[in-house]
Formats: C-alpha cells, sequence, structure tokens
C-alpha cells in the first residue's frame, strides 16, 4: 500500500457517530497547509506521548487549529475544550472521504 495512507484502528467514542469504537478509517498524509475547517484530522495528543487522536478542524486562525469530537456528549470527546489550539503543521494526515 502506498506510504501516504494510513489505516486507523479507531479507540473510543469521541468521533461517534461519524467514526465508530473498532472500526477502521483510511487517512491520507498531506501537506499541512492543505488542511480546511470540517475535515477530520490524525494528530499526535499534544501533552499525552505516543496518543494519536481524531479530531475535527472546527477553526482555523493563524496556522492555529481549534479541533473538536463529533460526539454531542461534551464529556466524550478531549479535544480543543480541553487542550487548547494546536499548530497546523501537528496534523499528520486527513481521513479519507468515503
Amino acid at each position: 500500500m502506498d506510504s501516504r495512507f494510513l489505516n486507523v484502528v479507531v479507540n473510543g467514542d469521541s468521533m461517534w457517530p461519524t467514526l465508530k469504537q473498532g472500526s477502521t478509517a483510511k487517512f491520507e498524509r498531506i501537506d499541512s497547509n492543505l488542511v480546511a475547517v470540517g475535515q477530520i484530522v490524525l494528530l499526535d495528543h499534544p501533552f499525552r506521548p505516543n496518543l494519536r487522536i481524531i479530531k475535527r478542524v472546527q477553526s482555523i486562525g493563524d496556522s492555529r487549529l481549534f479541533l473538536v469530537g463529533d460526539n454531542p456528549d461534551p464529556t466524550a470527546s478531549e479535544d480543543s475544550h480541553n487542550f487548547g489550539e494546536v499548530d497546523v503543521s501537528s496534523v499528520i494526515a486527513v481521513l479519507v472521504p468515503q
């Protein structure tokens, strides 16, 4: 398989109902300057080493991303509400539309 693609097994419910626990999501490595509002991105957690997270880009400002989970339960997602904005360069890949 082309190394620009990553298959990631979803762990947790923060992106439910879009991505379900145990499902496999396909991501594509892209230039971080191409990240857009509304995309689902894969990145390393800003404060927890060795943990990759999946979040939706809610807003972009000055190369900083505000990321959120899709789950409507506010306690179901650790996202920018908890850890703040992240630099756009921290994005590893974006979800490939199904």
